[in-house]
């Protein structure tokens, strides 16, 4: 299978070269980014002057953060993990020929990285691996909350999965990117055995810092030793690496966000019922609307400058949440145009 470069949301420059309009003028629903940003403020100098430091508090206040059994790592965003795990993996397991299941529908860059690694059997799974994949499984790959799905397991399942494979010397890698507005499902806790396990967090998600490039790994401490190992020293600067620990000791923020962020949700789902009229999944940092024309909905909004994620299987759109009021009053208005358009043209095909 030829590993082919995942396509992302984002990039906001090149749908405006590709459809016109000013870069001010559009609307980026794409990322799956909070718009609710912790708010930085200035930095102490010191933190551009100096090399940075792993000892400055920012693995304590992750730990406390994801209430996780010990320090983790920290790394210059999760994809950075995603890139180098699956060498350091297979490094670890004692067979010839490494079988790696992921999800069928999920983030691709996972797909990636092991097709990119080379020496890797790939299978793929919809909604939980069965017992018969886990069976055949060396590693096995889950993105809880999914994206774009939203779609998340029982601690108990999982646990079960990490036991089934380290009773075979395999691992479970568990992609938790868009978990921190429901951390009671977290896979993290204080008792947690990280033996054969691997939890990828990222803070660029929930707290709007994704320009900043922080994530962390949980696993045990020889992973973790082989990863800094391979990434190398000064992996997250010393200014992102301040800033983040500030995010992460804020709890009032935090509360207050996962507030503004519950509301806000609940109005996307709303306005995309009202407007869409298709099936809904998500979590509270994105909703993905399943539409049986998703391309033609991508280009029209794209016309109207608005950019959604059109999902890689090209049947869903995953719209991010609007900043302000204006943000909302484009969407709603664009939504309510091209939905009165479609019903025009399918009543005008029915006469």
């Amino acid at each position: 299978m030829k590993a082919v470069a995942p396509q992302h949301g984002g990039n906001l420059r090149e749908q405006v070269a590709r459809y016109g309009g000013a870069l001010t003028d559009w609307l980026d629903l794409s990322t799956g980014v909070s718009p609710f940003a912790y708010p930085v403020g200035s930095l102490p100098a010191e933190v551009w002057q100096h090399l940075p430091q792993i000892d400055d508090g920012l693995e304590q206040a992750a730990l406390r953060y994801y209430n996780a059994p010990f320090k983790p790592l920290a790394v210059a965003g999760s994809q950075a993990a995603i890139m180098a795990l699956p060498s350091i993996i297979l490094a670890r397991l004692e067979c010839s020929k490494a079988v790696v299941a992921l999800p069928r529908v999920g983030y691709k860059e996972h797909q990636h990285a092991w097709q990119q690694c080379g020496g890797c059997e790939l299978l793929f799974y919809d909604d939980f691996p069965s017992p018969q994949l886990v069976a055949r499984s060396d590693v096995l790959v889950v993105i809880h909350p999914n994206n774009p799905s939203g779609e998340r397991y029982s601690v108990q399942q999982l646990l079960e999965l990490r036991q089934h494979l380290a009773a075979r010397g395999g691992y479970l890698l568990v992609d938790e990117a868009f978990m921190d507005c429901t951390p009671q499902c977290s896979l993290l806790h204080p008792e947690l055995d990280l033996s054969h396990l691997v939890v990828l967090r990222s803070v660029g998600k929930f707290f709007g810092l994704a320009g900043a490039r922080v994530g962390f790994v949980f696993a045990e401490l020889a992973m973790q030793v082989a990863l800094a190992h391979r990434l190398g020293p000064w992996t997250v600067a010393g200014p992102c690496r301040w800033v983040v620990q500030q995010a992460l000791l804020d709890k009032p923020w935090q509360q207050q966000t996962k507030r503004a962020l519950g509301a806000a949700s609940q109005r996307l789902n709303q306005l995309l019922a009202k407007y869409l009229n298709c099936r809904l999944a998500g979590s509270q940092l994105f909703t993905s609307a399943y539409l049986v024309q998703a391309s033609d909905w991508h280009r029209q909004l794209c016309e109207a400058q608005i950019y959604t994620r059109l999902c890689d299987e090209g049947d869903a759109l995953r719209f991010g949440l609007p900043a302000s009021e204006a943000d909302w009053t484009k969407l709603t208005k664009v939504l309510q145009q091209l939905s009165r358009a479609i019903k025009e043209t399918s009543d005008g095909e029915s006469d």
